[in-house]
């Protein structure tokens, strides 16, 4: 019964507050950059693990059990 109350009360604070947190007005201004980025790379470490996700799978999918399930 008191839990029924206290979400209720969380209820109807949210719907107070809502059009309140809707009508900020947040403005964002860009920055200013003197050099590229250096932290996006080739991404070769991301092809190489993808690669080896790739080889998993095609020995999984080879090396797997030929026996029926049930004797």
């Amino acid at each position: 019964m008191k839990f029924g109350k206290i979400a209720a009360a969380a209820a109807a604070v949210t719907l107070a507050a809502a059009p309140i947190a809707a009508q900020a007005d947040v403005s964002r201004i860009a920055a200013p950059v003197s050099e590229a980025s250096e932290n996006g790379g080739a991404g070769t470490a991301g092809a190489v693990l993808a690669a080896f996700a790739v080889l998993a799978l095609v020995i999984g999918v080879a090396a797997g059990d030929e026996r029926p399930t049930s004797p």
